[in-house]
């Protein structure tokens, strides 16, 4: 028989058969490590990519790292204001935070918004930004155009409640009923930052635009207009109060009321004179304004301040009432601004007794010396 002759690869064949195993497995080790290296370092990637595009991105982002886990400026403690318009592309946002110092790289930014998914929410808004912050956390505080600080706005006039009432829409945490406590019962160190021992804060919550933090709690936004009425308390105001007669918190009720009467600021210094007179001579002040103060919220008005009143009004129980009581309220009636106290620190000099408001809806009153004059100030 004869012997047939056993086949076998040549050696070429064998060895690309090793390095086509050899490379096989290095592929299987890449596809395998790549996207869990870009996993460890940029987070869990957008679910909605592709096995493909979820190598291709972590590929990328792998080149780029440095980029992005590094920020412009690692120290410095300033930020900036970054506004996003509603509709603005990724790659518009991406190249204006490049430009403004924000980020290392706007292509790699854009990068990493796409493999984590964060690039369909961005979101429009104004944002204050630091380069101390690498591409991450910037991508990150870009889904929240949520400011930091909040504008609290105290109107002349208001009376606590009414300011309790804005809170929930402020964007402070603070809740009306634990205001309200809290100006009636004030807490000591308060009291102690307002420089003056009083049993409510009514009257001393000093109007005015306040930039806020949304942490701000309790005690600090009341301390914060205590301090702010302090500040506009110069020791000329107080040497006149003291000069009329009145004490700080007699001063700031009459004020209160200078503060509800006065539709228009001009006519201040003239209703403080007609209040001081009415005092000087024994009358009641009959205000109107420490009335509504006493009859408390309108539902049917849904406001603090009846009117017009009544008769039946006029003849309210209360020591705030005016038209019953002589002298000054037991307290402030509402929150006064700058011009009601100047008004009581500095009245004009007139005869008038009276006022009632002009029939043209200006807000501006005729001034009476007389009754008799005052009944003719009356509207037809």
């Amino acid at each position: 028989m004869t012997q047939q002759k056993r086949r076998t690869l040549p050696l070429t064949c064998v060895l690309l058969l090793v390095m086509a195993c050899i490379l096989a497995g290095g592929m299987l080790w890449l596809v395998e490590s790549i996207p869990a290296m870009a996993q460890e370092a940029f987070g869990i990637p957008n679910p909605r990519l592709g096995f493909v595009q979820r190598i291709q991105y972590s590929t990328q982002l792998l080149m780029v790292r440095n980029d992005l886990l590094y920020p412009v400026n690692p120290v410095s403690s300033a930020s900036q204001s970054f506004t996003i318009a509603a509709g603005e592309s990724v790659n518009s946002v991406g190249l204006r935070l490049e430009q403004a110092g924000l980020v290392n790289n706007a292509a790699a930014f854009r990068l990493y918004l796409i493999y984590s998914g964060l690039d369909t929410n961005l979101q429009a808004g104004n944002y204050e930004l630091s380069p101390a912050w690498n591409s991450l956390e910037l991508a990150h505080k870009l889904q929240d155009s949520t400011p930091l600080e909040v504008t609290f706005i105290v109107l002349p006039g208001w009376r606590a409640e009414e300011i309790a009432a804005s809170l929930p829409t402020s964007g402070l945490s603070i809740q009306p009923g634990e205001f309200l406590t809290a100006v009636n019962n004030p807490p000591a160190e308060i009291v102690a930052a307002l420089g003056l021992q009083v049993d409510s804060l009514e009257g001393f919550l000093y109007p005015g635009e306040y930039r806020l933090l949304r942490t701000t709690d309790l005690n600090g936004l009341l301390r914060v207009f205590t301090i702010e009425f302090n500040a506009h308390l110069t020791d000329e105001l107080r040497t006149r109060f003291e000069q009329h007669g009145l004490t700080l918190p007699q001063a700031v009720t009459l004020a209160s009321i200078v503060q509800r009467e006065a539709m228009v600021a001009d006519e201040s210094p003239m209703i403080a004179s007609v209040f001081y007179n009415r005092l000087a001579a024994g009358m009641k002040l009959d205000s109107d304004p420490t009335v509504q103060y006493a009859l408390g919220f309108n539902q049917g008005q849904a406001t603090w301040w009846t009117n017009p009143l009544s008769l039946a009004d006029l003849e309210t129980f209360s020591a705030y009432n005016t038209y019953q009581n002589a002298g000054l309220p037991p307290g402030p009636i509402s929150n006064p601004g700058l011009a009601a106290l100047q008004a009581v620190a500095s009245p004009a000099d007139s005869p008038y007794y009276y006022f009632r408001a002009r029939c043209d809806g200006s807000g501006t009153h005729n001034f009476a010396a007389s009754f008799e004059e005052h009944l003719q100030n009356a509207c037809p």
